[in-house]
């Protein structure tokens, strides 16, 4: 689907995650949305999330805690989470082929799809607590 044939609120939501780099979780799309002057229900902004991921316009990330995260890079990549933080960064690194086969080989499984989550300690954070 073409962003032309979004409705305005889907629209609004699409571009507040396409400028977003860190990932926002539904309440902070709502909070964004209210920044920008725009009043939006808050089931509507649960329903286009929805269907912006199901039309694959945007991806839904389970990160760490209760809330999903939306990404609008939809190719694939993975995601590295800071355990002190909690900042999530791109990771643009393929996995590796011959590790998949082996998971295949493994599980009998067709894997179409993964998701990796990596945690660290980010260089802020070891940079403002030199311990950790």
């Amino acid at each position: 689907m073409s962003r032309s044939g979004l409705t305005t609120p889907r629209r609004l939501i699409l571009d507040i995650v396409g400028d977003s780099r860190d990932h926002p979780t539904a309440s902070d799309v709502i909070d964004r949305l209210k920044e920008r002057g725009h009043t939006v229900a808050y089931a509507t902004v649960y329903n286009s999330l929805r269907y912006l991921t199901e039309q694959g316009m945007i991806r839904e990330l389970k990160l760490e805690g209760d809330a999903s995260r939306y990404d609008a890079r939809t190719e694939d990549h993975q995601h590295i989470v800071c355990t002190s933080c909690g900042k999530v960064d791109e990771v643009m690194t393929a996995a590796p082929k011959d590790w998949l086969d082996k998971i295949a080989a493994e599980t009998g499984y067709r894997i179409t799809d993964e998701q990796m989550l990596f945690k660290g300690v980010c260089a802020a954070c070891r940079t403002s607590n030199p311990d950790r």
